[in-house]
């Protein structure tokens, strides 16, 4: 597929991920959206005459041009949508962007990814507990992802560096540029062990309007969320919101009740939006990432039951092949929205098919 059509859909104004994976949809593949006619463009739900019209007078081709230049001049990698490349996690979130501009050695679909975002105004104790948090974690074999923003989430990434973990920075603008700019040095590093990426091309501008935008990827892209200090507003909240909304986990340390950094951690826990946790290991737990030796003996036989339907027996095959999956896992193996998915887990528990264990995850009976 070319990647100058893939570079030209994203450049189509009035088109956002969701429309875009509509066109997809409805077509099949980029090149074939491009050879409609209006009327046929016009036979897709929310696309009316101006979009239409845009479509077939691919005026928009040039921009797209120009943006394929850049990259290849910087040696700047896309992941799109239909790709194996792209976020296997990201991909299970229905506002996804169905493109990517990256650079670095990431992998973006690291067996434990773990978002960290916190406050530009981090305090003592908040940054006691992010450096003594990552340096738990170099036994987990995790990604650490954040914002690349002043605060806890420089502070992740030089930690992680630092500890050798993989850290992925995501930006709220193009890449021809660093914001902050004080940040340059700590994003050239991470080049070597994990990466930068954003969906914004360049030219793009760190506008105050790009960020949230910016922490849906970074809520999108992790097993879990976790906010180490955050006022009641910002954006920190924001992207533990989304997670929440994504139905991943999301993780709060407390702090003191007086003091205005902890008070956004401290609400997220006192209103259920958040677990507490206080070190790596309370992490472990609660997302089932303890070692299993389990895993390395020989798979025992079980005996199907004989009622299952045929969509309980895809998913009864899926976590009998992997011991256990989590559920992202799980809507990715069978090509299904999460709300049937939701349903079909619901039946397997309540015929005791299989039970739920912390994070997400699932493990026959």
């Amino acid at each position: 597929m070319n990647i100058l059509e893939k570079i030209a859909l994203t450049k189509i104004k009035g088109i956002g991920p969701k429309l875009s994976r509509t066109l997809l949809a409805y077509n099949g593949s980029v090149e074939e959206i491009f050879k409609c006619s209006k009327k046929q463009l016009l036979t897709i739900p929310n696309i009316g005459e101006i979009i239409a019209n845009t479509i077939v007078s691919k005026s928009f081709l040039k921009e797209a041009e120009q943006e394929y230049d850049f990259i290849q001049k910087h040696n700047i990698q896309i992941a799109w949508i239909e790709d194996n490349n792209y976020p296997k996690r990201l991909k299970n979130c229905d506002d996804a962007p169905i493109l990517l501009y990256h650079k670095g050695t990431n992998s973006f679909n690291p067996s434990r990814a773990i978002s960290i975002v916190g406050t530009r105004n981090a305090t003592q104790y908040g940054k006691r507990i992010c450096e003594n948090f990552i340096q738990q974690l170099k036994e987990y074999d995790v990604q650490i992802i954040s914002g690349l923003a002043y605060g806890i989430d420089s502070l992740a990434h030089r930690e992680a560096l630092k500890n050798g973990i993989s850290t992925l920075g995501i930006l709220g603008h193009g890449l021809d540029r660093i914001y902050p700019a004080a940040n340059r040095e700590l994003a050239a590093r991470m080049l070597e062990n994990g990466g930068l990426l954003t969906e914004f091309p360049s030219g793009t501008n760190p506008d105050r309007q790009n960020f949230p935008m910016r922490n849906r990827i970074i809520a999108g892209l992790a097993d879990v969320t976790i906010v180490i200090e955050a006022a009641l507003k910002g954006g920190a909240l924001i992207t533990a919101e989304i997670a929440n909304t994504y139905n991943r986990d999301v993780c709060a340390f407390p702090g003191g009740i007086d003091q205005e950094y902890s008070e956004g951690c401290n609400y997220l826990i006192k209103t259920n939006r958040a677990h507490l946790i206080r070190n790596a290991d309370d992490l472990s737990y609660l997302m089932n990432w303890n070692k299993d030796d389990s895993k390395n003996k020989s798979k025992q036989l079980k005996l199907i039951p004989e009622d299952m339907t045929r969509d309980e027996k895809k998913v009864y095959d899926y976590i009998h092949e992997s011991e256990q999956a989590n559920i992202d896992d799980i809507a990715l193996f069978c090509d299904w929205p999460q709300s049937k998915l939701a349903i079909v887990l619901l039946e397997m528990e309540m015929k005791s098919l299989l039970i739920s264990l912390p994070g997400k995850t699932y493990k026959l009976i």
